[in-house]
């Protein structure tokens, strides 16, 4: 398979995860296709020996981070508490979408680096030393941050009456 039919196949997972990245669908399409250009400019460096998909979400993840310094700012349009009256969504009538709801607005609540390290690990199924490598971290990192994340996650659905999560040890 040549490298362009693999990264068009890569584009759902990065959409994904430049959505978490960003919170914003617009952004997160933008954001996927800077990384798909740079990919195409640059993909003679890319080593075939590792997964193009942690390449991708390396080079993704330094382009967002690239923005966020140039802007100084996050690119958040607006907070949940700016929003007003009937601007909220409608509460869906059925339960797993409540439940997806509510995991979605959970993750929103914890930190870039503990929502990053989450989705890559839990949601994109990589392992942590692609992360590590994704992250320029090292492992040990990886495995502290996600640590946290799931800690956070669980008392921010807590907080929101959610108990489909479980401690499993």
């Amino acid at each position: 398979m040549d490298f362009r039919t693999q990264l068009a196949a890569e584009l759902p997972p990065l959409r994904r995860f430049a959505r978490a990245l960003t919170g914003d669908p617009a952004l997160a399409d933008d954001l996927v296709q800077d990384c798909v250009e740079r990919a195409m400019v640059k993909g003679h460096l890319y080593d075939p020996s590792r997964p193009l998909r942690a390449w991708l979400y390396a080079v993704l993840r330094n382009i967002y981070i690239s923005g966020l310094r140039r802007n100084g700012r996050s690119t958040i349009v607006k907070a949940v508490d700016d929003l007003v009256d009937g601007e909220d969504a409608v509460p869906p009538e059925q339960e797993h979408r409540m439940s997806v709801g509510s995991v979605t607005a959970a993750l929103d609540g914890l930190s870039a680096q503990h929502r990053e390290v989450i989705v890559l690990v839990t949601l994109e199924e990589m392992s942590y030393r692609d992360v590590a490598e994704i992250l320029s971290v090292p492992l040990g990192t990886v495995m502290s941050r996600l640590s946290r994340a799931r800690e956070h996650l669980r008392q921010l659905l807590e907080e929101r009456g959610h108990t489909g999560l479980r401690r499993v040890k």
